[in-house]
């Protein structure tokens, strides 16, 4: 668990992590900045015996660093993040772990993020996918960069994140490696608690989206709470429906993608998708 600055957040989904381990697992924790609520709501579970290392940068090296550290110094055969603003289920850790047992080419799997009003059943039939062992997948050649697992081989094979590289472009590389990754189904839920439509959010008014505003929310321009929840919206149905294709996601389409992109944000100061 990577955390910083919204101890409101941290004294839900570290305690929960901590209690979703069961006995073989570690969790660490990397504390970015120098938020004293925050850090003090860490502290207060370094005695919790699934506690295993927690590592102070209060230069904030963003997010890069922190997973690399794990994926790098860990024995684990099965590894995760999970964000200081997500709620995992109690059994997730489980549930992702047979299905890797079960299937050696799972690669990146995770838990759904995404309110049920979010789902459209047409757009996730042509992607959900049976394998043996009665698991199921919706296949998606990325997942979220948290609530997910996996494999140590993976990471062996497809290297670190390199600088510049999000987590969504390395689970690409991976399964262009030929790693099948997904979204467990029926989902994993994870409670994402910057979605103003979780209970537990801290966005509640215009004001406190702008007073906090998400890096996320700040790369695609979203000044309102009605924006922030059309974009997770757009989110869900985007990921329910980007095509297989890696030619989609490789090469020339893809960069041709981005730039337009980046000169609809630079033009209007919002993003398009």
């Amino acid at each position: 668990m990577i955390t910083y600055n919204r101890p409101e957040y941290v004294r839900l989904s570290l305690p929960r992590l901590l209690d979703s381990c069961p006995p073989d697992a570690r969790v660490w924790v990397w504390h970015n900045g120098t938020d004293r609520p925050t850090l003090d709501a860490v502290r207060a579970h370094e005695d919790h015996p699934r506690m295993h290392r927690l590592w102070h940068d209060p230069a904030n090296p963003g997010l890069r660093e922190p997973t690399n550290w794990l994926w790098q110094e860990s024995t684990g055969d099965l590894l995760s993040k999970v964000d200081d603003d997500c709620l995992e289920e109690p059994d997730w850790i489980d549930r992702l772990r047979r299905a890797h047992d079960d299937v050696p080419r799972f690669g990146v799997i995770g838990a759904w993020r995404f309110p049920e009003e979010d789902s459209d059943p047409e757009l996730m039939a042509p992607k959900l996918v049976d394998y043996p062992h009665g698991h199921r997948l919706l296949r998606n050649h990325w997942v979220q960069g948290s609530g997910y697992l996996v494999k140590r081989a993976v990471i062996d094979q497809a290297g670190p994140l390199a600088r510049g590289q999000s987590f969504t472009r390395w689970c690409v590389r991976a399964a262009w490696m030929g790693w099948i990754n997904g979204w467990y189904h029926p989902f994993i839920r994870e409670d994402h608690m910057d979605d103003p439509r979780s209970p537990h959010t801290i966005y509640r008014t215009d004001a406190d989206l702008m007073g906090r505003r998400p890096l996320s929310a700040r790369r695609v321009g979203v000044t309102t709470i009605a924006e922030w929840t059309a974009e997770q919206t757009r989110s869900a149905r985007m990921v329910q429906g980007a095509s297989l294709d890696f030619r989609h996601h490789l090469g020339w389409r893809f960069h041709r993608r981005n730039v337009a992109r980046r000169m609809q944000q630079a033009l209007t100061g919002r993003a398009p998708w």
